[in-house]
């Protein structure tokens, strides 16, 4: 972003990958904000996710029937689920006009950055679990971020820097399935970023 002095973090679309399965959830690029519009993303094993625009809305896998996603409203609010591996709460929100001017984002009419808030709950976890977020669910989990700094940095960028969203070859990657990398550049994507609230054993990406 032009005229920008420093890097705000928004999740805009994140890669999940289970067994030799590739779930993509993201967030459309619009200029303008509104609700009535739908502004997911989604796709399984590369092909798109079609959901009815209705509340409880359901989609499953012919192939994987343990893959889930149900409306929780008729737009941009969602629920994934893979049966016995975790549970996600995702909501598409944009950057507003008010937030802008208070945190000096620089947002233009252009793009309001529409981004995800994501919820995670993890039913099975190995005590080696890593990640920019995984590691936070160890038992012996401490932070290396400074709270009290205006703004705080974890930092590991050589650790968990990857070559794509599904891409395995970061340095502290514990993924053994086997995959085939799949195009989403036709889904007019957004860039990657994330803002995270980080409170006990559960992260969530906020606003």
């Amino acid at each position: 972003m032009e005229n920008r002095s420093r890097d705000f973090t928004w999740v805009q679309s994140i890669g999940i990958l289970f067994d030799n399965q590739r779930l993509f959830l993201g967030a459309k690029r619009t200029s303008t904000w509104d609700d009535i519009k739908d502004h997911l993303l989604l796709a399984f094993n590369g092909e798109p996710i079609f959901l009815e625009e209705n509340l409880g809305s359901r989609w499953s896998s012919d192939s994987v029937p343990q893959v889930t996603i149900s409306r929780t409203s008729e737009t941009n609010n969602i629920i994934v689920e893979v049966q016995g591996k975790l549970k996600i709460t995702v909501k598409v929100v944009p950057i507003t006009e008010e937030e802008s001017r208070i945190h000096n984002y620089g947002i233009t009419n252009k793009d309001c950055f529409a981004h995800l808030d994501l919820g995670f709950k993890f039913y099975s976890l190995t005590k080696k679990v890593d990640g920019v977020l995984g590691k936070t669910y160890r038992d012996n989990y401490v932070s290396r971020v400074k709270m009290g700094v205006a703004m705080p940095v974890m930092g590991g960028v050589k650790e968990y820097t990857s070559s794509s969203l599904f891409a395995t070859d970061c340095l502290v990657s514990r993924f053994d399935g086997s995959h085939q990398e799949t195009s989403l550049e036709a889904m007019e994507l957004a860039g990657i970023n994330c803002a995270s609230g980080m409170n006990g054993r559960a992260v969530v990406c906020k606003r």
